[in-house]
């Protein structure tokens, strides 16, 4: 693996962190994820986050900085990405990252609050097949954040998960850069 050193600013600080060939966008953070970063409401104290497709790591990091006693599942098929996540929050000294394959997830866990920048390049039925496995666990109560570039079918999204996840409340929460960040919201469950 052709680690590389990069510097980046996450959670209001600067950090000497880790990325590596082979892994989405190596040299620097991304205008989609910068965008995600720089428009989602702070993080939620505790609980199980999710970062959806995280790569070399900038929004699981974001987000165990943020929120120190929260669990965070970093998830990606690379497992080169895996392990660079794994090295950069050693380098943070952060204990609560969990850089793992979509399949070590266990099934039971509901999620506190889900960050993503999908892969919307993998096509639209394996994005759907990601997003149909993984919305569905938000908490009631509970927020997903996803950032996809307009000319990349933001829109066509926002219709296909309301269509698909009525029980979710979809929201375009910003526009920047030509990305779009939607909020899908699991309302609280009612006392009857």
């Amino acid at each position: 693996m052709n680690l590389r050193p990069i510097t980046v600013r996450l959670a209001g600080q600067t950090y000497e962190l880790t990325t590596a060939n082979g892994i989405f966008s190596p040299e620097r953070i991304d205008t989609g994820t910068r965008v995600l970063l720089d428009h989602v409401p702070a993080a939620p104290p505790g609980g199980q986050f999710l970062d959806l497709g995280c790569g070399w790591g900038p929004v699981a990091l974001t987000l165990a900085l943020e929120s120190p006693h929260a669990t965070v599942w970093a998830v990606d098929v690379n497992t080169r990405a895996l392990d660079v996540v794994r090295m950069n929050a050693q380098k943070l000294g952060l204990s609560n990252v969990n850089p793992v394959t979509p399949d070590d997830v266990p099934d039971d866990i509901r999620f506190t609050t889900i960050w993503s920048n999908p892969p919307i390049r993998i096509g639209k039925d394996e994005l759907h097949n990601i997003l149909t496995r993984w919305l569905p666990r938000l908490e009631p109560g509970s927020d997903a954040w996803l950032v996809v570039q307009r000319n990349l079918g933001s829109d066509s999204l926002h219709r296909w998960i309301e269509a698909t996840m009525p029980e979710l409340k979809t929201t375009r929460a910003a526009i920047s850069k030509g990305y779009r960040v939607l909020r899908s919201h699991r309302p609280a469950r009612t006392a009857d």
